[in-house]
């Protein structure tokens, strides 16, 4: 149940009649200072407009506490209705029963106006202590938010220092990340270069490589200055830098500014270069072999790149001194080989060829010998032979073995016994050292092949009608093998008309294939050949190395002896 009164209100007196009446019931009714102030406040302003619009009718709608069950704690609604506009609805809260009005507006006495108005200014008072304490609320937070936002600021200038030294770091790494690369791809290069230049013996080639691989990365244009140990000052129209450099042995590099290269001097620019900048190189390993000039692809020399280079002419200067003696060994033991091997004897009833080639690549010379010598009875002995290792020591123990072999033949001409005590002096003299050898044995009138071998390939013999035959008879040991033994000697019919080769491992044996296929070829190549092919035996030699080297390497020394007899002039007489 609730209780309603409606009030007209038409002129200023009957506005500050209700609304006084209105501050009396909202006091009794222990509305809240603040929301009865504000309501008050709301309410007299809507008055004034509804007085200046023609008057407005007020509904106050009230719980009535005096019904039983009626809930104390109520609402108070108050409706404001202008003539001719929307209403305005308020609602209260009331923490007290709230009495029915006991009089209207119109019953209202002076006294109760002052009343009113008194009670105006207690609510003007809790007003201004509630501001009070908000303003002290205000200044609580203002300085909470003063030390927020210090804080705040504080926090951020630490996120920022933070971000800048997660910059700095990240640069850093990246920084890192790049030297190491860097670093990587210059250990690469050196490595993959200093591969290549060492790869080879060959003067020529190791001179042509470095070029090829500086240009254009790591210089625009590189010369290359050698000269012997007499003429190392002369410069000619060098660099001033690289003659410096040839003096001194210490790197030099000639730029208008300078280099900050370490281990390098700085000079002025050069006169032949004076844009771009020199780098100078002695070239050293141990003795002075020359100088390397490198022009700078660009505008200066990287220090990291300048070490490398100088790192990779020390490995080429090493390579250099390796192949200039290679060639020196090489050529003193091919000149050594070549003077030992024999001039072919002329005999009747039997023809000659030989030939010698040094192996092109490695120091793999000085092991490898034929040899022909006529016997007092007139019977020619036919030797091809191979010492293992390579170089002067071989060329030398194959001069005496070959000595060695003739004089055990003028006192027996069995090729059997003639190994046998060529066996045993090389196991008394180089116990490390073996050999290979084939002898055979020519006698005139005797159409009788007399052969024995030491662990060498076998000969290749082709008869007059062009059939082809390979004396695979077991062979003996090879020389020097510490083990007594004694070898045999093996016969063959041989026609007249009939050639014999005789050839060591060099020219059959490759590493891909093994031996055999190479023997097998060489017969080959000798059934081709026709009789009147034969008739010019240096030319038939000549013709059987072509097809048997051309897809070699030539790792090794390769002999070859050619043995035609020739037919009985009586037999071919017409």
């Amino acid at each position: 149940m609730t209780t309603r009164d409606i009030w007209t209100i038409r002129s200023t007196p009957d506005a500050a009649r209700v609304r006084a009446l209105l501050t009396r019931l909202t006091a009794d009714a222990d509305v809240p200072a603040v929301e009865r102030a504000r309501f008050l406040t709301e309410f007299t302003t809507r008055l004034r407009q509804c007085l200046d619009t023609g008057g407005a009718d007020v509904l106050l709608d009230v719980p009535d506490t005096a019904v039983p069950g009626a809930d104390p704690d109520g609402r108070m609604r108050i409706v404001v209705r202008p003539h001719g506009r929307p209403a305005w609805r308020y609602t209260l809260p009331c923490r007290a029963p709230v009495p029915p009005p006991r009089t209207g507006p119109a019953d209202l006495t002076a006294q109760d106006l002052a009343d009113a108005l008194l009670a105006e200014d207690e609510h003007t008072a809790t007003l201004v202590d509630r501001l009070t304490e908000q303003e002290d609320l205000v200044r609580l937070h203002r300085e909470e938010l003063h030390h927020t936002n210090q804080g705040v600021l504080a926090l951020h200038a630490e996120l920022e220092t933070a971000a800048e030294a997660q910059h700095e770091l990240l640069d850093a790494e990246r920084a890192a990340r790049a030297d190491a690369e860097k670093a990587r791809r210059l250990l690469t290069f050196l490595a993959d270069a200093s591969a290549a230049v060492t790869a080879s013996l060959d003067l020529d080639d190791i001179r042509r490589r470095l070029p090829e691989l500086l240009v254009p990365d790591f210089a625009e244009q590189a010369d290359i200055w050698l000269f012997d140990d007499e003429d190392a000052l002369r410069g000619g129209d060098r660099p001033a830098a690289a003659v410096t450099a040839a003096r001194s042995g210490r790197p030099q590099h000639a730029a208008p500014h300078p280099g900050g290269l370490p281990g390098v001097d700085d000079l002025p620019p050069s006169v032949l270069s004076p844009d771009r900048p020199l780098l100078c190189i002695p070239l050293t390993a141990p003795r002075l072999l020359g100088v390397l000039t490198l022009t700078a692809p660009g505008r200066r020399f990287d220090p990291d790149t300048a070490v490398m280079l100088m790192e990779l002419a020390g490995r080429w200067a090493v390579a250099l001194d390796h192949a200039r003696r290679y060639e020196q060994h090489r050529d003193v033991a091919e000149a050594l080989q070549r003077a030992q091997l024999t001039e072919l004897p002329t005999t009747d009833g039997l023809r000659l060829a030989a030939r010698y080639l040094p192996a092109t690549h490695g120091l793999n010379i000085g092991g490898d010998w034929y040899d022909a010598f006529v016997q007092p009875d007139g019977s020619v002995l036919a030797v091809i032979g191979d010492v293992t290792g390579h170089g002067l020591n071989a060329a030398v123990m194959m001069g005496q073995l070959r000595t060695a072999l003739r004089a055990y033949a003028v006192e027996d001409d069995s090729p059997a016994r003639i190994l046998t005590r060529l066996h045993r002096m090389l196991r008394h003299l180089q116990p490390s050292l073996y050999a290979t050898a084939l002898v055979a044995r020519f006698r005139p009138g005797d159409p009788t092949l007399v052969w024995a071998a030491a662990g060498h390939p076998p000969a290749v013999v082709r008869a007059p009608d062009a059939t082809v035959r390979v004396l695979d008879a077991k062979p003996g040991i090879m020389l020097g093998v510490p083990v007594p033994f004694t070898y045999e000697d093996h016969t063959l019919p041989l026609p007249p008309g009939s050639t014999v080769a005789l050839y060591t491992d060099g020219l059959v044996e490759r590493r891909a294939h093994g031996i055999d296929p190479g023997i097998e070829r060489l017969g080959q190549a000798m059934a081709a050949l026709s009789s009147a092919d034969l008739e010019n035996l240096d030319a038939s030699a000549d013709a059987l190395l072509k097809p048997l080297l051309h897809d070699s390497e030539r790792d090794d020394d390769v002999c070859l002896l050619l043995c035609r007899s020739l037919p009985d002039p009586a037999e071919t007489a017409p």
